[in-house]
């Protein structure tokens, strides 16, 4: 994001809080979406939280000494890498612009060492888990049938949480099997949807959505048991719900679904670049990690099924028979 000098009124005073006058910048000079800038508001009053119990200071007295400590405590917080880079590039865009505003000579935070991103890879569900995972809502209930075409349309599109709770009954082409979402950046992209995640979504559409509208709340898809719309932490819940009714108890999410349809297109021949379309990626770098979760899977299988998985003077085993 390209950072560029406010005009001398919006500017922070020395010596006041900038984390506010940052966060109005962003919004209002940036235009940054609402998802962005509470991401941003988030981990910048983390940050401020951290630096107030280690200094009492103002934040021009700040050293890249005292600054170092700031990884260790997200790591003891239990962040993962993902969450610790990402806290870090919040870090160094609030750094830049004190750096524009005059309030600091040098962005400190480019000088932390940042995590590797990708330490272990994502969790991915096989196509079985998948099927108990969506079958697990139950389509006689208003609420299981909005549940089923939640979970069918994230496995289908592949996408983010927020797109999902974001989108509008206009945004699904149910004869032509597309949806037209919102991703980062505002950038509009249109995913496929298959006939199973159509056929959920005529049925909520048909019966359930009628049924749980009280109020006018607009196009919005989604809606809550009191007929509001369904937030992006709402629409966790009902993913974890339904995982941990079916025995899946830890690290399921809807980007455990994202994960799992990026994975399955590509075990299924899918070409990279497709997927990367699908998914909104504006790297293809992002996207190749799930070439490597797809290659781990495949040598756990090797491992566990070719008759020459071990060898040496002592190894006896025999083949087995072809069936």
């Amino acid at each position: 994001m390209t950072l560029h000098r406010l005009p001398p009124k919006h500017r922070p005073a020395v010596g006041t809080d900038p984390v506010g006058p940052f966060l109005y910048y962003l919004m209002a000079e940036c235009g940054v979406s609402a998802n962005t800038l509470a991401a941003y508001r988030s981990d910048i009053q983390r940050f401020s939280s951290w630096r107030k119990s280690v200094m009492t200071g103002p934040i021009e007295q700040l050293t890249v000494e005292i600054l170092s400590g700031y990884v260790g405590n997200l790591k003891d917080r239990g962040l993962s890498p993902a969450s610790i880079n990402r806290h870090l590039a919040s870090l160094s865009s609030f750094f830049r612009y004190l750096v524009l505003e005059g309030r600091i000579t040098e962005n400190l935070a480019r000088l932390l060492a940042a995590p590797a991103v990708w330490d272990r890879l994502p969790t991915v569900l096989n196509p079985a888990t998948v099927e108990r995972l969506l079958d697990s809502p139950d389509p006689s209930t208003h609420l299981g049938g909005r549940d089923r075409a939640l979970l069918e349309t994230l496995y289908a599109s592949g996408c983010r949480a927020s797109e999902v709770a974001c989108s509008n009954m206009h945004d699904f082409d149910l004869r032509n099997r597309i949806l037209r979402c919102i991703g980062k950046g505002d950038k509009q992209r249109i995913v496929p949807l298959g006939e199973r995640a159509c056929a959920a979504l005529s049925h909520y559409l048909e019966r359930d959505r009628p049924a749980l509208l009280k109020v006018d709340c607009g196009p919005v898809m989604f809606l809550t048991r009191r007929g509001r719309p369904l937030s992006r932490i709402g629409l966790w819940r009902v993913v974890t719900e339904h995982a941990s009714r079916i025995g899946l108890t830890e690290g399921v999410s809807p980007h455990t679904l994202r994960h799992s349809f990026a994975t399955h297109m590509l075990a299924g021949g899918a070409d990279l670049r497709v997927v990367q379309e699908i998914l909104g990626h504006a790297s293809i770098a992002t996207t190749q990690i799930y070439t490597r979760v797809e290659m781990s899977r495949l040598l756990q299988v090797h491992k566990n099924c070719h008759p020459r998985k071990r060898s040496g003077p002592g190894d006896t085993t025999e083949p087995r028979a072809a069936s």
